[in-house]
């Protein structure tokens, strides 16, 4: 909801789009995620981020957990790719370990839960429980559970499945840890942002998260995208720069009337900021925010200014021929194959 209303203020004029920022960390906060290279047997990849002076009350906190269900119904997959845990700071020692051990080996108070178990009895207790026994299969027949640690080995979750009772965020909670374990990177890198976009807002200095290293193990066997040694920070929410040309968008919505100023100012109007160029003023400068990850292509900015123009405003225009169109045995095939497929974690690069 954080996010609709943001946007919808943007788009109406009433404020520019926000600008995210981090901060510098708090003196001797330590804020540091160790991987160890047991990970990657079952869940390779973690993205961390902080918000420092989170103001909750009983709507921002339900909000703040429905978002988290959203997200992982939707890009998570249902916690294949992605699962989240976020965590009362306060509670917690930094830094942080993320390992992956035999199900007998770890042993937490589960959320909201009396009662201390091992990786079995966690499978055990919610079998039967309406909501999480869908995510026990992911990880129930592996010979490691993933687990995230702090500094004194309290355990912070168990993803993809709940997260320890020890770290549980209440309406009193100020410091918040987010941390997204993946087997996708880039989803999780997606996931995080959402999480620090929506809110931050409500963070002592609005729109501002703090970083977290996360460190790669020494033996950690590598992937196409970390290797040992490596030192990453996160989050990233630098903007990702590119660049259109102004004429070709109004060509593709038939405005020839639109001036470049016109267009810039449409594309603002959707959270997207841009400048036109001083010298080229059909070239515009665009910086796509982290709240935007479907922005991959300047296709994608003909739609929104196309929305922001407003589709009942367009030109309407008869085809030059006509024909019936059916979809061939071949596309349909393709598009079943192309789903699978991103269900198994894959990356779509070339359509």
């Amino acid at each position: 909801l954080e996010g609709l209303v943001r946007a919808l203020r943007v788009f109406k004029g009433e404020m520019p789009a926000p600008t995210y920022k981090l901060t510098a960390p708090a003196p001797a906060a330590n804020m540091r995620m160790t991987v160890t290279a047991s990970t990657a047997q079952i869940r390779p990849f973690v993205v961390c981020a902080v918000l420092r002076g989170v103001n909750f009350d009983q709507d921002r906190y339900q909000s703040f957990i429905d978002l988290q269900d959203k997200l992982h119904q939707n890009i998570c997959r249902k916690r294949t790719l992605v699962a989240i845990g976020t965590h009362d700071l306060s509670t917690l020692k930094p830094p942080f370990t993320y390992e992956a051990l035999p199900p007998k080996d770890i042993k937490f108070k589960p959320l909201n839960q009396d009662v201390e178990v091992d990786g079995h009895g966690l499978m055990e207790l919610y079998a039967a429980h309406q909501q999480l026994k869908a995510f026990l299969p992911i990880i129930r027949d592996s010979p490691v559970y993933p687990v995230i640690y702090d500094s004194n080995r309290v355990v912070l979750s168990l993803p993809p499945i709940i997260n320890g009772d020890h770290s549980k965020i209440t309406l009193d909670t100020k410091d918040v840890f987010i941390e997204c374990t993946a087997t996708d990177l880039t989803k999780a890198n997606i996931v995080l942002n959402t999480m620090v976009a929506m809110f931050s807002e409500f963070c002592t200095t609005p729109f501002t998260a703090e970083p977290v290293e996360v460190v790669y193990a020494d033996d950690y066997p590598g992937n196409t995208f970390t290797k040992p040694k490596d030192k990453i920070v996160y989050p990233k929410l630098e903007t990702r720069k590119m660049e259109s040309n102004v004429q070709r968008l109004k060509d593709h919505l038939s405005l020839p009337q639109l001036t470049e100023i016109q267009v810039r100012d449409l594309l603002r109007k959707m959270s997207v900021p841009c400048e036109v160029d001083s010298k080229d003023k059909n070239l515009l400068h665009v910086e796509v925010p982290v709240t935007r990850s479907d922005i991959m292509h300047e296709c994608d900015l003909v739609e929104d200014v196309a929305i922001a123009h407003g589709y009942n405003n367009l030109n309407l225009e008869v085809p030059m021929t006509f024909a019936g169109a059916s979809e061939q045995p071949v596309n349909h095939l393709s598009d079943l194959v192309r789903v699978e497929m991103a269900m198994a974690g894959f990356i779509e690069c070339l359509n």
